[in-house]
This record gives C-alpha cells, sequence and structure tokens, in this order.
C-alpha cells in the first residue's frame, strides 16, 4: 500500500504544527522561569531590608537626593503624590517594590542598597 502526497503533506504539516508547539511552550516556560526567579531575588532584598534599622535623618537626605524633584522638598508631592501617610495606604513591601521596580509611571525603578532602602522607608514613616 503507498501513501498519497497528500497523507505525506498532512503528517509533515502536524509535525511543524508540534515543533512549533513545544518551542511555544519552551520559551514560556523560560519566561516563567525568569519572573520566579526575579521575583525570588526582589523577595530577598525585602526581607533584608526589613531586618535593618533605619535612620530618618539617612532616609530624609536620600530623599532629597532622589525623590523631591517629583514629590517635593517636603514630599507633598509634585508629579509624584504626596508622600504623607503612605505607610498607612501601603505596606513596607509594597513600598519597597514601588521604589525598586518604578511600578507606576512615571516613577523610575532604583538601584538601592539594602540599608539605604531601610533608611528611606524609616523617613516615609515619619511623614505625619
Amino acid at each position: 500500500m503507498t501513501t498519497s502526497s497528500s497523507t505525506a503533506a498532512e503528517k509533515n504539516l502536524i509535525v511543524k504544527f508540534w515543533k512549533q508547539c513545544l518551542i511555544l511552550f519552551l520559551i514560556l516556560l523560560i519566561c516563567v522561569a525568569l519572573f520566579f526567579f526575579k521575583n525570588e531575588q526582589n523577595n530577598g532584598y525585602i526581607l533584608k531590608t526589613l531586618e535593618l534599622r533605619g535612620s530618618v535623618n539617612d532616609g530624609n537626605t536620600l530623599f532629597k537626593m532622589n525623590c523631591v524633584g517629583c514629590h517635593g522638598i517636603t514630599a507633598r508631592g509634585l508629579v509624584g503624590p504626596d508622600l504623607h501617610s503612605i505607610t498607612q495606604r501601603l505596606n513596607d513591601k509594597q513600598i519597597i517594590k514601588q521604589v525598586i521596580e518604578g511600578l507606576t509611571p512615571p516613577m523610575p525603578s532604583f538601584e538601592i542598597d539594602p540599608q539605604n532602602m531601610s533608611n528611606l522607608l524609616t523617613y516615609l514613616h515619619s511623614l505625619k
């Protein structure tokens, strides 16, 4: 019994389809792995930051060097929002993620070491 050319073509299409599905699945798997790896890194950073004791004065200095352009010298807001009582609206983990990832445009992300992040967080807690 011989195979018709249409059946061979169908088999080739099926093989091609499954290869594309496999490639798409592998790409998706890599993206998910990268997402979880980044989250794990951020979780370690957040935990380390929360273990540290921050300084209001150092946090104020850091704020004045990096944040006043958008949040104003008194943190009452300009382009960015008023940060007084921010610690009542967001928990510490959410604030840290906002600073290091810049989750709400036009806020940029910041690379800040855990001690300085702890200082900034302590300063934000001092704003009433």
